[in-house]
């Protein structure tokens, strides 16, 4: 039995050929040795799961000539850095990049598997929200506040995530 976003082997798709997406992958691996490297969050949290999406997001689409390759990696990092910053309408950016991909696979006729694995992380990203520290709340003069003490609120994964993959590109 076939699953959704596989490809027959048998011959009776396009070519007879699995895709594998590899351009995903390799920027979800880069994403993760980053994060890793950073020694951020526990590799099995949530958290961690939104630096890395966050991350390889901004990977593999700010590779424009779809050339990844652990050599550019370095060469890469300031890229990157620029990319999350704070300062800078990343989730934009990713929206703009994702529906000009999206066009360019349309208008080819070829669906792309690293372009499904992209977008169903930014879902994950926009739709899932995490309870975090308050950091617009104003503190009541009671004293310091604590990490696990003081107001929450639930943020979108990817406003998590990005400082949290900005930080890992830094350590690195």
């Amino acid at each position: 039995m076939l699953h959704r976003g596989q490809e027959s082997t048998d011959g009776d798709g396009d070519g007879g050929e699995l895709v594998v997406p590899m351009a995903w992958l390799y920027a979800e691996y880069i994403a993760e040795e980053l994060l890793r490297t950073g020694d951020l969050m526990p590799p099995a949290s949530v958290e961690f799961r939104a630096g890395r999406d966050a991350l390889a997001l901004t990977v593999f689409l700010s590779d424009t000539g779809g050339e990844l390759s652990g050599i550019r990696v370095v060469s890469q990092l300031e890229t990157w850095l620029s990319l999350t910053a704070y300062d800078q309408p990343w989730q934009d950016w990713v929206r703009e990049r994702l529906a000009c991909l999206t066009a360019d696979a349309y208008a080819c006729g070829a669906p792309s598997p690293d372009l499904a694995l992209a977008e169903a992380a930014w879902r994950w990203l926009e739709e899932t929200e995490l309870l975090a520290p308050d950091l617009d709340a104003v503190p009541d003069g009671t004293g310091a506040v604590g990490e696990d003490e003081g107001p929450k609120v639930w943020t979108p994964a990817w406003q998590l995530g990005l400082p949290l993959g900005h930080l890992a590109i830094h350590l690195f």
